[in-house]
């Protein structure tokens, strides 16, 4: 009785672990994952510019789940609880400055979700006093960049000594077959402080090389060091190492790009390593340079700067009252 106790317990212990898993596997299965992107409304799809920061809730049944728009305007969240396929479920969007949006959509899509300000801009009144134009936009950035200096080359003639067809019988260098007794010689060579090889090259070029077998390993010490090893399982074998030898610099190259305007608004976008950006434009035929700092600061501009999957930067700038671009 004891026996059949015990071996009642353990079915029911395993039946209760088993629907517990598959009561989670259900549930995961179940989950679903809401993909979308909030963006300005407007009627030009060219200024229907990302929006970040805006926050979304998600409701479907007794399943909420939350989550914030990023700088390029996208979101993703999972609701915590299963539910069945084809529902429903009502998305609340909220950000200061743009009215809010409820939105009961069907489960299963990409969602776009389009914000309205909540103070739609001014028309431009004319008047006595003309605009203030800007031309000739410029965007100007410097990215490091690695030249190298041609120091010279590095070559030497190594020799492997070696007495051909010597039995291995346990030596501790033998032939790949292991036959023969085998000599290894390791070369090491050194670049110098700052250098670094490159095209690093070994060839047998007399005694019997088709026995012969090299080894090189990558260079180390920042390419500094090059080691080759060099086994030969015959008579002795000549080898010529070579390799160039070059000195790299670090310096800021300096690129220039262009903005693309619409409206009252220029977009433009610089690669993750660009420092030290600015814009350069003319002002009522001036020219003038204006540093971006990071607090994105213009006289004559407010901007935003948001990051892409690629990790570029893109930047926002939208003129302020007073200003236009010519």
């Amino acid at each position: 009785m004891a026996a059949k106790s015990k071996l009642t317990i353990w079915l029911a212990i395993i039946v209760v672990l088993a629907v517990g898993i598959i009561a989670g596997i259900h549930k995961s299965w179940h989950r679903i994952t809401i993909e979308g992107v909030v963006i300005r409304q407007d009627s030009d799809p060219a200024k229907q510019t990302p929006i970040p920061g805006a926050q979304i809730t998600a409701l479907s049944g007794s399943a909420v789940g939350h989550a914030a728009s990023d700088s390029s305007g996208s979101f993703s969240l999972t609701l915590p609880e299963s539910f069945r396929h084809r529902r429903s479920v009502i998305l609340k969007v909220r950000l200061g400055g743009y009215r809010p949006v409820d939105l009961n959509e069907a489960v299963g899509k990409l969602y776009v979700i389009q914000l309205q300000p909540t103070s739609v801009p001014k028309p431009v009144e004319t008047d006595h006093h003309p605009a203030i134009l800007i031309s000739n936009v410029r965007i100007r950035y410097s990215v490091k960049t690695t030249t190298e200096a041609d120091v010279g080359s590095e070559v030497k003639t190594v020799q492997v000594q070696n007495t051909g067809n010597v039995p291995c019988n346990g030596a501790d260098t033998c032939s790949p077959d292991g036959e023969w007794k085998a000599v290894e010689s390791r070369t090491v060579l050194d670049a110098g402080s700052g250098n670094e090889f490159r095209n690093a090259r070994v060839t047998c070029i007399a005694g019997p090389c088709p026995f012969t077998r090299i080894e090189m390993e990558e260079p180390s010490d920042a390419g500094r060091v090059l080691n080759v090893v060099a086994r030969n399982w015959s008579d002795t074998a000549t080898f010529l190492v070579e390799a160039e030898v070059v000195h790299p610099m670090m310096s800021d190259l300096v690129r220039e790009a262009y903005p693309v305007i619409f409206g009252p608004t220029m977009s433009f976008s610089l690669p993750g390593g660009a420092e030290g950006p600015s814009i350069e434009a003319e002002v009522n035929g001036e020219a003038i340079v204006f540093p971006l700092g990071p607090d994105l600061l213009l006289s004559w501009a407010n901007c935003s700067l948001g990051m892409s999957k690629d990790e570029s930067k893109v930047y926002r700038c939208e003129l302020k009252p007073g200003y236009g671009f010519k």
